[in-house]
């Protein structure tokens, strides 16, 4: 059995076909056996499947679920040594009820049937059932990017525990795998068990991730992949209307359903601002009511972002939650995207759904800056007053994750604040030589290392006390190839922070500013 994983999302059978087709037929590796295996989704006919695969009536069989699923020996998820009847049985037993493997559940709706190998324990290579701790047991042997594997590097670092009949049968396997590993853009590939006979190498099961960008490469020989959800999450069919609309725009449209029953809706402007919401929600212990992640930018139209928005209302608006719903529309600084055009299509949508979203009790919170951002934040606020639902408005004053803080559900534990006192700042004109006179208003700091986001968030609360100049005065990264600037926002203005290789140079830097 094999399962690919798309980048972080995986999949199952299609890897076999992409395996046998470059190791097997073209006979890079004649020690390999062929591949058989059956797949089996909910609209596969167990009755007429054997008219596809004679074997299935002839030979002893392996059942298991292909879902991504982990241990499934351990978790009673792996039929051996049956005949085809006793899979047949096996099969409408195991999807008709649902299942529950750690926090997930759901039901199990493909599987994949090979033929039983028996064999010996001392067969097996690189673990089984109880294959435990890999790092501790196995060998290992690392190899650059830009290099070649070499035969005798494999044998002299991998293969010294196998006996000599099975040392240049195993080799010429690994060698193969890898060149295909490297040729078809797999990021993981894991065999688990080999099974070495003394006639033929097996692989019984086996875990790939390929990198889905190297789709444009590789479609040729990959053919066909299709990615469907891990277990415990089923398809949505409005995911795949949003996925319809973003194959046929320039512009990018994502969504993916976490849970349809949770409390926090986003509708994100940017991937990388999605991420951010994502990981703040996350960070403030609102990940269990964290409904969905998505995300549309490369200035979509007005239609297009209508498309989106009644989509995410409609998923939004069909089951109650009893704190109430929260939806963010929030986003960065877009560079080139017109912040009012997408936002009539948002309130198009809003308008059409302005009754389910007082049934629902949805507050709504609004954070967006770029191009014509005043327009769309004006338009956003008369739309909450006209339609009659709480929507809280904000533009680039305030640091695009700050608005969570007012939105996690009251199910979410609180985390504990310490009694707030209030610094003296010493003035300007006050001596600045006493002991506890330690900042004022004119401090400035160096930072050690490229801390983007830290010294981000700290020029916007400089920004919002109305500092003269950002406190952070320069960073300093050994990292880097020389010294350097970098970007980063002061309201909604562009400013130039230094980066400095060395703090010699910093220092050097800071005591002429302040001689001169």
């Amino acid at each position: 059995m094999v399962e690919v994983e798309q980048s972080e999302t995986s999949f199952s059978h299609t890897s076999l076909v992409v395996i046998q087709k470059f190791i097997f037929n073209k006979r890079q590796c004649q020690f390999v056996n062929p591949l058989n295996f059956a797949s089996v989704d909910c609209s596969t006919n167990l009755e007429t499947l054997p008219n596809d695969h004679p074997w299935l009536l002839t030979e002893k069989l392996v059942v298991k679920p292909d879902q991504l699923i982990k241990r499934r020996g351990k978790l009673g998820l792996i039929k051996i040594n049956v005949d085809y009847e006793e899979v047949k049985k096996w099969i409408k037993e195991q999807r008709s009820k649902e299942q529950t493997i750690g926090k997930a559940k759901g039901m199990l709706r493909l599987f994949i049937i090979e033929p039983f190998l028996p064999h010996e324990s001392n067969e097996e290579s690189y673990g089984g059932v109880d294959v435990g701790d890999v790092d501790s047991k196995s060998s290992k042997f690392e190899v650059a990017v830009d290099k070649d594997l070499q035969r005798d590097d494999v044998i002299s670092h991998l293969l010294t525990k196998v006996s000599d009949d099975k040392q240049s049968r195993l080799c010429d396997f690994i060698m193969a795998l890898y060149k295909q590993y490297v040729e078809l853009y797999f990021t993981y590939l894991e065999i688990n068990p080999l099974v070495i006979t003394s006639k033929s190498i097996y692989i019984l099961d086996l875990a790939a991730k390929l990198d889905a960008t190297a789709d444009f490469i590789c479609r040729g020989k990959w053919g066909t992949m299709n990615y469907p959800p891990p277990f415990g999450r089923d398809a949505f069919p409005e995911e795949a209307f949003i996925a319809d609309i973003d194959a046929k725009t320039g512009a990018s449209l994502k969504l993916t359903i976490l849970n349809p029953k949770g409390r926090i809706w986003t509708m994100v402007a940017g991937g990388g601002a999605s991420v951010i919401y994502a990981d703040t929600v996350s960070a403030f212990g609102g990940l269990d009511e964290l409904a969905n992640y998505g995300e549309y930018s490369g200035a979509p139209s007005e239609q297009q972002t209508y498309d989106y928005a009644r989509t995410l209302l409609s998923l939004m608006t069909k089951e109650n939650h009893i704190d109430g719903k929260v939806l963010i529309i929030g986003g960065g600084i877009a560079n080139f995207t017109n912040v009012a055009a997408t936002f009539k299509g948002i309130v198009k949508a809003l308008e059409e759904f302005q009754n389910k979203l007082k049934e629902f009790q949805v507050s709504i919170f609004v954070r967006r800056a770029g191009p014509n951002y005043q327009e769309g934040l004006r338009i956003m606020r008369e739309v909450g007053k006209n339609l009659e639902i709480p929507i809280h408005v904000f533009g680039p004053e305030t640091h695009m994750t700050d608005i969570q803080i007012f939105l996690l559900p009251s199910s979410v534990k609180k985390v504990s604040q310490k009694e707030e006192k209030d610094v003296k700042l010493i003035s300007d004109n006050e001596d600045g030589n006493k002991s506890n006179a330690m900042f004022s208003s004119q401090t400035r700091a160096i930072i050690w290392g490229l801390q983007i986001r830290a010294v981000q968030g700290m020029v916007d609360f400089d920004y919002i006390c109305q500092r003269t100049k950002p406190s952070v005065a320069c960073m300093v990264y050994p990292m880097v190839g020389g010294d350097s600037k970098q970007n980063f926002y002061w309201g909604h203005k562009e400013i130039l922070i230094p980066v400095y290789k060395s703090l010699h140079m910093t220092l050097l830097w800071r005591l002429w500013n302040i001689l001169r």
